[in-house]
């Protein structure tokens, strides 16, 4: 049986970066196009299919973060993984308050970077099981394209996890599903990790909504409708 190739656009006014990294991903078999800054990139991503984009932050002409804005402005989702400089800490929470689904800092291991690549690839590929992208949850509306929940924006990995609870409605999710799904691993600190995000994302639903996430100790969480 073929699988479809992988198709990433690299984003990176580095030269010499670019061509290392475009090279090391085509020996491991995705399919690279690079463009040398956000403009170009942006001028591509309407016309071309890819599956992923990786790009730097800081650029001529549109940066990391306005190339960001505007992919997260259209309607189809599409995964991006920026790569940021090891001591821009403020870089890396704009990153994420923007939509970026993971970063890598540089200098960076192209082993990482791989394992972060199929990760958020997994990620996207769940939300592709469901055609709904809209829930209605209590007061608020679920918008899973736009990664928004009423006003309140989600990170990517919230956005994701919200989607794996609502498309199974009621129903037990089991914790290892969840870890492996969003997370590539299931392990301690990616546990801790999700039950930080859990508790995110009953903040944002609010004490008084019908909709609670549920825990069941030792097995995962499940979304209720208290209401029905």
């Amino acid at each position: 049986m073929t699988t479809t190739p992988t198709h990433i656009l690299l984003v990176d006014d580095d030269a010499n970066l670019r061509t290392v990294l475009a090279d090391y991903l085509r020996n491991k078999n995705y399919v690279v196009e690079i463009a040398n800054s956000g403009r170009e990139a942006w001028d591509l991503i309407p016309i071309k299919h890819y599956d992923l984009i990786i790009s730097d932050i800081t650029m001529p002409k549109m940066n990391g973060f306005e190339l960001l804005k505007l992919i997260r402005g259209q309607q189809t989702p599409l995964p991006v993984i920026m790569l940021t400089a090891k001591t821009d800490r403020d870089d890396v929470i704009r990153a994420y308050e923007l939509g970026c689904d993971d970063y890598v800092t540089k200098p960076f291991s192209m082993d990482i970077l791989i394992c972060k690549i199929e990760a958020v690839l997994r990620r996207y590929r769940l939300g592709q099981e469901t055609t709904q992208t809209e829930w209605q949850l209590g007061d608020v509306v679920f918008d899973s394209v736009r990664q928004q929940l009423g006003k309140q924006h989600l990170s990517s990995r919230e956005n994701d996890l919200l989607t794996m609870l609502c498309t199974n409605m009621n129903n037990l999710v089991d914790r290892n599903r969840i870890l492996m799904s969003i997370w590539g691993a299931d392990t301690y600190f990616n546990a801790r990790s999700l039950s930080v995000y859990i508790n995110h994302l009953r903040k944002y639903l609010g004490e008084d909504t019908p909709v609670r996430i549920m825990s069941v100790h030792s097995k995962g969480y499940k979304l209720v409708n208290m209401n029905n």
